[in-house]
């Protein structure tokens, strides 16, 4: 063999290596910034499909390998943008202390009942004493989330689906941080939901060329099947030790329902997060009036541990789970009492993860209530493998930068500061692995004691009809 013909081989195994590195680089970044926006995503699968061309006339076989590695981030890029649209989003820094409720009901899903007399409640702050003229646009979502696009506005909607303005602000007052308190109540002279489903509310900045501010969901309830549920710490995993198993049972009423695997969608939650929900998960028996999950594997969840829980209503002295409260000159600090690691269960009556804006008199609770930075410290002897972040209602389920915590070796403790307003709030610390999955911060533990909320939505879609409707919804507490 020719000396040429050896360095030409040489090269282009060189060359093999060093691509098959730049996937394994790519795609390893592909599947750990899942909160990242998906042009980016599209980006890179666009990049390595460029990539592919390149390689074509150098080796087929790692074409096919490339494809298929390809195939899957394409894969992934659906189930991150699906995953995604379940939950609120902020796109601006304008905007903090997003809240979405049903009527007054702070601990629950925002899910209102169709033609009912409880609103949607939206609340946020621009943190400005600027006005702006904040505009809306509704739009119903199938069950996976995505945009309805077989139905038109008048479908869903009486009135106006989409430039209706946000009028209901105030200014914050005698306030160290300023803000603007906006509030929006759906259904209202404008606009009144008229179906069933998921949907996304979208608000929009005029005066900045309709930029995004954030989108909020919510879900309208029309109750034509039966839910129930129990839950059990006697799982077929383990029997009261580190887990709880769900059981439902899905009753039609008087639904026809020909094909189940096709109509029927359905999600499972533990504690309103959409972050490790059970989506669709394959009932044991399927029957003439209804649906049956016994000894269901996909739905046992990690039993964890009772949320932490802290309580700030004013910056002149601390208050539930505050050690102390300082002033820099700039900022009140608010620092919770250092979070121990938890070897074993201790019962504490805590929101499993939602906030409550409020502030000491309770009155004008959304104008009079300041901003305070909040240090929050976990207790960890060494660092764990993977990325702990704070997790909660007031996060969205996201985890993104701002609620991921650094490791301090000197004080051998997770930290992280954020900015919140007055009020309630409960928390836990996630861990995210290397490979991007979430299980319990190992210092908090899981326990099958712990008290948990899990709901079930269900959706159907009836032969001849153009989108997913939510027909059914239970709630079960654990204790």
């Amino acid at each position: 063999m020719s000396k040429n013909v050896l360095m030409s081989k040489l090269k282009i195994r060189v060359i093999r290596k060093i691509r098959v590195q730049f996937l394994d680089i790519q795609f390893s970044r592909f599947r750990h910034t899942k909160e990242k926006k998906c042009s980016k995503f599209a980006n890179i699968i666009l990049y390595s499909y460029l990539c592919a061309q390149m390689v074509i006339t150098i080796d087929k076989a790692y074409l096919e390998e490339y494809m298929k590695r390809l195939a899957l981030g394409c894969l992934l890029l659906i189930l991150v943008t699906t995953m995604s649209g379940q939950r609120n989003e902020v796109f601006s820094n304008r905007i903090a202390s997003l809240q979405v409720m049903a009527g007054d009901r702070w601990m629950a899903l925002p899910i209102v009942q169709l033609n009912g007399s409880e609103p949607i409640c939206i609340d946020f702050d621009d943190l400005t004493h600027e006005y702006h003229r904040y505009t809306y646009k509704i739009e119903h979502c199938e069950a996976d989330w995505t945009v309805s696009e077989e139905l038109f506005p008048n479908d869903y909607i009486s009135g106006f689906t989409e430039g209706n303005t946000i009028d209901d602000y105030r200014e914050s007052l005698n306030t160290n941080i300023l803000y603007t308190h906006y509030a929006l109540r759906i259904p209202n002279e404008r606009c009144r939901i008229k179906m069933s489903g998921n949907y996304k509310l979208t608000v929009m900045d005029e005066n900045n060329d309709y930029e995004p501010m954030f989108t909020a969901c919510f879900m309208v309830l029309e109750p034509l099947m039966g839910v129930q549920m129990t839950v059990s710490s006697n799982t077929d995993i383990d029997i009261n030790n580190a887990h709880q198993q769900v059981a439902a049972t899905v009753n039609y009423g008087s639904q026809t329902v020909v094909v189940p695997q096709e109509q029927i969608k359905t999600v499972v939650m533990q504690n309103r997060r959409w972050d490790n929900a059970k989506i669709n998960a394959q009932p044991q028996y399927v029957m003439n009036n209804g649906l049956q999950w016994l000894h269901c594997r996909d739905l046992i969840f990690p039993a964890g541990n009772e949320y932490r829980k802290f309580e700030v209503l004013d910056v002149d002295h601390p208050t539930m789970g505050i050690d102390r409260i300082e002033w820099d000159g700039q900022h009140f600090h608010a620092y919770p009492f250092l979070d121990e690691p938890r070897n074993n269960y201790v019962y504490d009556e805590d929101a499993n993860g939602a906030f409550l804006i409020r502030n000491s008199d309770n009155v004008d609770i959304h104008t009079l209530s300041d901003y305070v930075m909040v240090h929050y410290t976990l207790a960890c002897p060494t660092p764990v493998a993977g990325d702990v972040y704070i997790n909660n209602a007031w996060t969205n389920d996201r985890f993104l930068p701002e609620y991921k915590m650094s490791y301090n070796e000197e004080t051998k403790c997770y930290e992280a500061v954020l900015m919140q307003k007055l009020g309630y709030y409960s928390y836990q610390y996630l861990l995210m692995r290397p490979d991007g999955t979430l299980r319990t911060m190992p210092t908090e533990g899981d326990f099958y004691q712990t008290e948990n909320s899990y709901q079930m939505l269900v959706y159907f879609k009836g032969q001849g009809d153009r989108t997913d409707k939510l027909v059914g919804y239970q709630e079960v507490i654990y204790k």
